[in-house]
């Protein structure tokens, strides 16, 4: 019997022995299938999670955020206890105990879907399992994912620290409302960092894991309310807050930023505009798109806040006086229906989606406002953020759209959206409100410091929320006459002088496909003329013959040393800026004008840093020859020399430099640019007014301004020039630079002496002479110029051309006596033999 008793015991211990052994090979065979394609625990180890990259004023001031995520990452270490203990209070209490995965709480998850037939499904998911899903699995519900969740978690807490996992699970996990780890959600919820948050705060965001697009603080209030209950409970019972703590936090109403009770963190940051998307545009294009938006960069920009301001207001100052001289209404494009007005809660809520900017600035902030009535002498609007019974009122007088063209009544309807701005009086009181639009016609405007390249404003047109397209980096348009200090450059350092005589008279050229009559733009031919006359009155007809002269290779080589073009064509009509380009290239390549002859690398960023504050990228490449002696005294500064490369003789850029001056004291930008230091620069225009240009600097600024139609057409019916367009644009920005940062004489490179000459003749002066036609020209030592020489360029000159006087007259006109831009005179054949003189080139 006992041995019955022992041989049945004895089997029943080797079936179950067995089936143990089954059940553990079936397991090992189960994890092993399923493991053998999972990442490694080395690959967990090297995680990065995505986060927020940031651009960084010079002074430190934020001012823009690229993300797919909105995550901000934060060390381990810097993530306080308390939002720690929430989250394992709320998600994982036995944390610190477990080997990665809890198999009571598995069993228990099961046992509650067998028993409730799969209606019931609880995740039961430690911490690390959250992670391992989170990085490396999909969300879906099948016992294949959470038998790979377990393997994953078991390696997680082999290979890394607990502490580890967890910062890895605050800074991954998904919070709602776009927000992704505890630091961006502290924000996005309470706009608070994670060491101002109180227990109440740091348990609404554990609170949210659990299922954050039905957790909404305003829209699940209750709900939400009663999960960070529970978690305030979890944590006093885990010992992580006492009971005082608890009753005074549970108490707490709960507020967010969703409920108006905090000012949303983006409200602190300026509009995005078109200086720190074009940032984000050249590292997209460096550190590639994807690393740059989830890279976690810290991004140094070049910016003065201040003068992008200034910047943004010139420029638009200047593009909505030529749209209000067209007098035509086009609007915002946008209207709202018949069912969206009846009622202010519905064209409210309409107004508020409404696809208008709001960015603009300009003698004060344009609103969205809708036209809710039309009578004879005014308009009765709604404005975005106004009360209807605001003091200010809620019309637009009749006499603030007196400049537009047309009937009254024919340019509004009922349901338009609009922009309006407050209109207020000298004495800085509401006068009115009053209409605006963006206009058509666009432009940009840049300025940088000309001895390190660095950009401190850029504006690419109107409005970024209205255009996004950058006209200062991405619009490739015809330079006009702003291209021609680059063929002068050409000359003067192939020989010529700023007094060398060049024949201004007409040029016929045979072009295979036609002929090209190039003309001046005031349709007049000077005759010889020396060139300093030549580039400050703009002179194309001398221009096209100097590049003949010198070659059009040699100029389309100094074109390309500049960084104007990358492969000029070497034709002569791209002399007077026919080939096209950008204004960020143009401001640059005058900034080596400024700088002596220097070649500076224009740039937006100073610095980069990534997630871990290392610097990957510095612009400052400058040598500092003392930095590490250390036997400087503290009254010694380290000499820093800089690394930069010559692309021009110091004499030439100083010789260009002093034409260009004249350009402002008495060329085409005379009457436009007035500043108190010197100031040289350069108009351009292209045919028929389709682009105009203002490139000009001062010792130490440079600045740029282009206008255009998108498409380009003619502006103003063709009377827009550089001149009287971009002119008052860089006036009024760098009367402000100027206050700034200051200007001084342009520096006189060794080498030289002057010469004084008469700028109308050519012709040397005595070293006394003074008057309006007396200019000093800097000459290079040992070179003595040769007065009284002619260069045509290798184009004949018939008797019969007319020299001095318009062609438009002189077709038709016999030989008659002239006066000459000198005061002589000259006589002045019949009809011109080439036939009829018209424009091609640029001015």
């Amino acid at each position: 019997m006992i041995r019955f008793v022992l041989s049945f015991l004895g089997g029943i211990f080797t079936l179950v022995t067995a089936g143990i052994a089954m059940v553990a090979l079936s397991v090992g065979a189960i994890f092993w299938v399923y493991g053998r394609d999972l990442p490694s625990h080395e690959a967990l180890a090297r995680y990065q999670p995505k986060s927020i990259s940031r651009i960084y004023s010079g002074e430190g001031q934020l001012i823009d955020e690229f993300a797919r995520e909105h995550r901000l990452y934060t060390p381990t270490e810097e993530i306080p206890d308390l939002v720690k203990n929430a989250f394992i209070s709320a998600e994982d209490k036995n944390f610190y105990t477990h080997a990665g995965y809890d198999p009571r709480g598995i069993a228990a998850a099961i046992f509650e879907a067998i028993q409730t037939r799969g209606e019931s499904v609880r995740g039961a998911s430690t911490i690390p399992q959250q992670v391992a899903k989170n990085l490396f699995l999909s969300g879906d519900r099948r016992i294949e994912r959470k038998v790979k969740e377990v393997i994953l978690a078991s390696r997680l807490v082999e290979s890394l620290p607990k502490d580890e996992i967890l910062g890895i699970y605050l800074n991954e996990i998904f919070l709602g409302q776009n927000s992704y780890g505890v630091t961006a959600a502290a924000r996005v919820y309470f706009n608070k960092s994670l060491t101002e948050l109180a227990p109440h705060e740091a348990a609404t965001l554990a609170a949210m894991p659990q299922a954050p697009s039905n957790y909404h603080p305003v829209r699940a209030r209750e709900r939400v309310t009663q999960r960070r209950n529970y978690v305030l409970r979890e944590m006093l019972e885990n010992g992580y807050i006492d009971q005082a703590t608890y009753e005074t936090e549970v108490a707490q109403p709960l507020r967010s930023v969703q409920a108006g009770d905090f000012e949303p963190y983006r409200n602190q940051l300026p509009p995005r505009d078109y200086f720190t998307d074009e940032i984000r545009r050249q590292l997209s294009d460096d550190f590639g798109e994807e690393e740059f938006f989830s890279g976690g960069y810290t991004v140094r920009a070049t910016v003065d806040p201040d003068m992008q301001d200034v910047a943004a207001r010139a420029l638009r100052h200047k593009l909505e006086e030529v749209d209000r001289n067209l007098g035509v209404w086009r609007g915002t494009g946008a209207a709202l229906t018949e069912d969206q007005l009846a009622s202010e809660e519905a064209w409210r809520a309409a107004l508020d989606s409404a696809d208008v900017p709001r960015d603009i600035d300009l003698g004060g902030q344009w609103r969205p406002a809708v036209v809710r009535e039309i009578a004879a002498q005014s308009l009765t609007i709604g404005i975005e953020d106004v009360a209807l019974d605001d003091p200010r009122g809620t019309s637009v007088p009749r006499s603030d759209i007196q400049w537009l063209r047309g009937d009254f009544f024919d340019n509004f309807e009922v349901g338009d959206v609009v922009l309006v701005r407050e209109v207020k009086t000298s004495g800085g009181e509401f006068d009115h409100w009053s209409l605006r639009q963006v206009p058509e016609v666009q432009g940009g405007f840049m300025a940088m410091d000309v001895n390190n390249g660095r950009v401190i404003a850029m504006q690419g047109g109107f409005s970024y929320q209205d255009s996004v397209f950058n006209r200062a980096t991405q619009a490739r348009r015809q330079p006009g006459s702003s291209f021609k200090p680059f063929v002068y450059a050409s000359a003067l350092d192939s020989g010529y002088t700023p007094a060398t005589i060049v024949i201004d008279a007409p040029i016929e050229i045979d072009t295979g496909e036609g002929l090209w009559r190039p003309k001046n733009s005031s349709n007049k031919f000077y005759g010889p003329t020396p060139l300093r006359t030549g580039i400050e009155m703009s002179r194309n007809l001398m221009t096209v013959r100097l590049a003949r002269e010198v070659g059009m290779d040699v100029v389309a080589e100094y074109a390309e040393r500049f960084g104007v073009y990358d492969d000029m064509s070497p034709y002569l009509a791209n002399s007077l800026g026919a080939e096209e380009t950008t204004l960020y290239k143009m401001v640059a390549a005058y900034a080596m004008f400024a700088n002596g002859g220097e070649r500076v690398e224009p740039t937006l960023v100073d610095r980069v840093q990534d997630r871990y504050g290392k610097t990957i990228y510095r612009h400052d490449q400058r040598i500092c020859v003392d930095c590490e002696d250390l036997s400087l005294t503290p009254s010694q500064s380290p000499r820093i020399l800089p690394n930069r490369q010559r692309v021009m003789d110091a004499i030439t850029a100083y010789q260009l430099t002093s034409m260009m001056q004249g350009v402002v004291q008495r060329g085409t930008a005379a009457r436009v640019v007035n500043l108190p230091v010197p100031t040289a620069g350069k108009t351009g225009t292209s045919n028929d007014a389709r682009d105009a240009w203002f490139v000009g600097f001062t010792s130490n600024i440079v600045a740029g301004c282009y206008i255009g139609y998108d498409t380009p057409r003619p502006m103003l019916g063709g009377r827009g020039y550089g001149g009287t367009l971009c002119g008052p644009v860089f006036q009024e920005f760098m009367t402000e630079a100027v206050k700034e940062f200051g200007g001084g004489p342009f520096e006189i490179p060794e080498g030289g002496h002057f010469i004084k000459i008469d700028r109308y003749t050519g012709a040397r002066l005595p070293q006394e002479a003074s008057g309006a036609n007396v200019v000093a020209e800097y000459f290079r030592d040992g070179e003595e110029p040769i007065f009284g020489i002619f260069y045509d360029g290798g184009f004949a000159m018939g008797s019969d051309l007319p020299l001095f006087d318009s062609a438009a007259e002189a077709r038709n006109q016999a030989q008659r006596q002239v006066t000459t831009s000198t005061g002589e005179t000259a006589t002045v054949g019949p009809n011109a033999g080439f036939g009829t003189l018209s424009s091609g080139g640029l001015y």
